[in-house]
């Protein structure tokens, strides 16, 4: 399973959760007035809903900062090997927290909070990918993330059998429609050599990517070499078929460009946007629109 987030990168995140559900000083008044504080507690987290189960390894570090006596263990398979799998099991066990009740209690929402959106996240992510089964076409993310989740969400993608788009506007050049907005067609492949060469001299391995939103700045495009990928926003089946001809033509380049079709992507148009030939498809949906999978935590009351 590709690399999770490590609790360097994820304790502040965890942290500003656990100060919005506890407030500061620290209180959770319902356990505190109800629980004893030598009461000891064990809880099962169970998936009750059919999908792909993402961020278990997170439950550990939620633990971690909540209260180092909470201890994590698989509830039957290894947490690594449940990480990423998909169950239409009815109440899959996944993990047994134990240890101080009342750190249980008030870790409760929050570990579920992590847990849901991840697991939705990676879900959405499977049901596109499997939806483009036998194109040559991968699914990929966008930057359009939850704030302060992009390093899970993003991860809960490539969980889910998808593939990350640049991480932020830091680690790639997309060279979009409103940077070029006042660019005239004639000028635009002398202006994209132009920033083509900039950036190699200062990162050459960065990688390259232009948008487009007609097959006139395709054409124009495609006048200009390494680049690493053009992206066709909002173009419908048809031109994106001309589109792929038009790349496939493009013989005298040395690096031919990948196409990635954008705009309006859903489950009901994802695979005839594949069918194009078009080699990625960025999906915006996969984290904007997610929605939580039904995991809980079952307290034993004995």
């Amino acid at each position: 399973m590709t690399d999770f987030p490590t609790f360097l990168q994820l304790r502040e995140l965890i942290e500003r959760a656990r100060i919005e559900d506890l407030g500061q000083p620290a209180d959770d008044v319902t356990s505190r007035l109800l629980i004893s504080e030598q009461a000891q507690g064990r809880a099962v987290l169970v998936q009750k809903q059919p999908g792909v189960i993402c961020g278990l390894p997170i439950i550990l570090m939620i633990c971690r900062v909540y209260d180092d006596a909470l201890k994590v263990e698989p509830a039957s398979e290894p947490l690594d090997v449940l990480e990423g799998s998909w169950s239409d099991t009815p109440r899959r066990p996944l993990a047994i927290i134990t240890g101080p009740l009342r750190s249980l209690l008030s870790a409760e929402r929050v570990i579920l909070n992590f847990i849901q959106r991840l697991s939705g996240v990676a879900t959405q992510t499977r049901r596109f990918v499997d939806a483009i089964q036998g194109t040559t076409a991968r699914i990929y993310d966008t930057r359009k993330t939850t704030p302060g989740y992009r390093l899970l969400e993003k991860y809960a993608v490539r969980c889910g059998g998808g593939a990350n788009h640049r991480m932020g506007l830091y680690d790639g050049l997309l060279v979009k429609d409103n940077h070029i907005a006042a660019i005239r067609l004639p000028d635009l492949a002398d202006q994209l050599r132009k920033i083509v060469a900039i950036s190699r001299a200062e990162a050459p391995n960065r990688f390259i990517q232009i948008e487009v939103d007609t097959l006139d700045q395709l054409r124009e495009g495609l006048k200009v070499d390494l680049i690493d990928s053009i992206l066709l926003d909002n173009m419908d089946c048809p031109t994106m078929c001309q589109a792929v001809a038009l790349r496939n033509a493009a013989v005298a380049l040395t690096m031919i460009p990948t196409l990635e079709a954008s705009g309006g992507v859903n489950l009901t148009t994802v695979r005839a946007i594949a069918e194009t030939g078009v080699d990625r498809i960025s999906v915006g949906a996969l984290t904007h629109s997610a929605v939580a999978l039904d995991i809980g935590l079952d307290m034993d009351p004995s």
